[in-house]
């Protein structure tokens, strides 16, 4: 089994940073994906990760939240504008507060301490291919129907950008995913269990608030009003609806 999974995950020479100050920790989660085919390396120390984050773009950080120098969270938010890549942050199991927070500075998905090592293996993979596919679907589909247009809003899922009123909008990678599956499904509501299903790859366990946080700052970037949405609107009950026309 460990070398099937070594095998898939090497063709992809993916980088990964762990930035944990526990040694033992980050020692053991370092020879895990290895093992697994992945390219790691550690840093303990939270200022220093936000320089190696921004000069050496790794393919996928997992940030720990309790660190010296900058916290986890510092981190996320001082990072997001110059690095577009996945964000795995490793939050208490019971501090539903820091899952939330980690959600609003930028962080693509969270796992909960203590962590089994599948299961961040598991979360990271499904970020990783998150990345590749829509890279790989972006390539095919230049002039198709890649390209989505809403009146002042513009998203390209090729490119991976949006405009409103023609200024870039500034977005992370969870975002973006989110926004453009709303935008394919214009028109039709989406249910958290396809949301779920669609970009994390796992069930909806009626509980999981990152799906309503990520929405939640990506209204006032498109231009709806957080407080009476007409772009983005809340079906209660249900999900999420994308309207076609305003």
């Amino acid at each position: 089994m460990r070398n099937q999974e070594s095998g898939a995950a090497a063709e992809e020479n993916w980088r990964i940073l762990i930035v944990e100050d526990d040694e033992r920790l980050a020692t053991l989660t370092k020879d895990y994906l290895e093992s697994n085919g992945l390219e790691v390396s550690v840093e303990g120390d939270g200022s220093r990760a936000i320089e190696r984050i921004k000069n050496e773009q790794p393919d996928l950080v997992v940030l720990d939240l309790m660190l010296p120098g900058e916290d986890g969270l510092a981190v996320c938010r001082i990072v997001r504008p110059y690095y577009k890549g996945p964000i795995l942050m490793l939050t208490a199991r019971t501090e539903d507060l820091d899952q939330v927070l980690g959600l609003e500075m930028g962080a693509d998905d969270y796992v909960a301490k203590p962590v089994r090592p599948r299961v961040l293996l598991a979360r990271i993979r499904a970020l990783l291919r998150r990345v590749r596919d829509t890279s790989v679907s972006g390539t095919e589909e230049q002039g198709s129907d890649n390209r989505l247009t809403f009146g002042n809003l513009v998203v390209d899922n090729a490119m991976r950008e949006a405009w409103l009123n023609g200024e870039s909008i500034d977005l992370t990678s969870a975002e973006f995913d989110l926004l453009w599956l709303l935008c394919s499904s214009a028109g039709r509501v989406l249910t958290r269990e396809e949301i779920f299903h669609q970009l994390r790859g796992i069930e909806y366990d009626g509980q999981d608030r990152s799906i309503d946080v990520r929405v939640s700052r990506i209204r006032p970037k498109v231009g709806d009003d957080p407080m009476n949405p007409k772009r983005i609107k809340t079906v209660r009950s249900k999900g999420y609806l994308f309207v076609k026309e305003l």
